[in-house]
């Protein structure tokens, strides 16, 4: 668990703890998924907040374990790449995203059931119908943390895309990019062919959508916290530490700034020239930002034992 991101590990607690009380509150007849899950928007039962509570209440033990898998699998690579702040605000937006796409579905199910059953059914008449069958409006609830996972899944495929993934039952790997768009596929097919299965499968895609243009936005405007590199700010963040400790040591002399001379035949340690310093530092610099680089396009695991080492070492000066 210690191994674990920050923001992962919480976030994986938290459900775990809430799907637990979920099930010890049912044994005196409370309801907790009915308070924490996400209400149709114009049933009795709904509630601003929910939005976000509904991401952390699960329907059952397959629901969460899935779902909390996923999180621990992709969560801790995307949180790893863009820093815990990012990664939770990116998390907390896919969820509330997820569950407007669902509340707009549910928005159109509520006014085609009603067009069906009441002959001349107008919208002046929603909230007679809505008063009417408030009961049944407030059965409409919706659960899960499934629109932030795909999130996650669509942030892996656009930071990792050419990494290859084992996905059972296939027999051979399959590339990242290829991977989320079969199952953005999958979602908007299920979405429109199948109905009443208990799924929100427009949740899923919605918290795919607003990733997507999420992801976008921040590589468009990279002055916001984000790097021009696709995402990579973890490294990122490593090396501008390994700066800002070379360049204002507190205790002892700058030993970063030394070199080598050989008067009369013998090698000595001497200061280095500011030329000599900033030439140093500008190969230094281009070197980290290669890997970064090669990081970006395949993956962290591409890097050679050498690079991983140069990586390594930087972050602990």
């Amino acid at each position: 668990m210690n191994n674990i991101p920050t923001v992962t590990r919480n976030l994986l607690i938290i459900n775990v703890v809430v799907f637990l009380a979920t099930y010890a509150l049912q044994m005196i007849g409370a309801d907790l998924n009915s308070i924490l899950g996400l209400h149709f928007i114009m049933a009795p039962d709904f509630h601003a907040y929910q939005l976000i509570t509904y991401m952390f209440a699960h329907g059952g033990w397959s629901h969460i374990f899935f779902n909390m898998f996923a999180l621990w699998m992709f969560g801790c690579i995307v949180e790893r790449t863009w820093g815990a702040r990012k990664f939770l605000f990116y998390y907390i937006a896919c969820g509330i995203g997820a569950g407007l796409f669902q509340e707009l579905a549910q928005m159109v199910q509520f006014y085609l059931l009603a067009a069906e059953q009441i002959p001349g059914f107008s919208l002046s008449q929603t909230m007679l119908v809505v008063k009417a069958n408030a009961m049944f409006l407030n059965a409409w609830t919706t659960v899960g943390a499934s629109g932030a996972i795909y999130g996650i899944l669509l942030a892996f495929g656009m930071l990792y895309p050419e990494e290859r993934l084992f996905i059972f039952p296939l027999p051979v790997p399959i590339k990242a990019k290829w991977f989320v768009i079969i199952y953005a596929g999958i979602e908007l097919f299920m979405a429109f062919s199948t109905t009443g299965d208990g799924v929100a499968h427009l949740a899923h895609l919605g918290g795919m959508v607003v990733g997507f243009f999420l992801i976008r936005y921040w590589r468009r405007h990279p002055d916001i916290n984000y790097n021009r590199r696709g995402g990579q700010q973890f490294f990122d963040s490593l090396r501008s530490g390994w700066e800002r400790r070379t360049h204002h040591s507190a205790k002892g002399p700058d030993t970063s700034r030394w070199g080598y001379s050989q008067p009369n035949g013998r090698t000595t340690q001497r200061p280095e020239t500011d030329a000599e310093y900033n030439e140093r530092k500008r190969r230094e610099q281009e070197r980290t930002d290669a890997i970064l680089d090669k990081i970006r396009r395949s993956g962290y695991d591409s890097l050679t034992n050498e690079e991983k080492q140069w990586l390594f070492d930087k972050s602990r000066k």
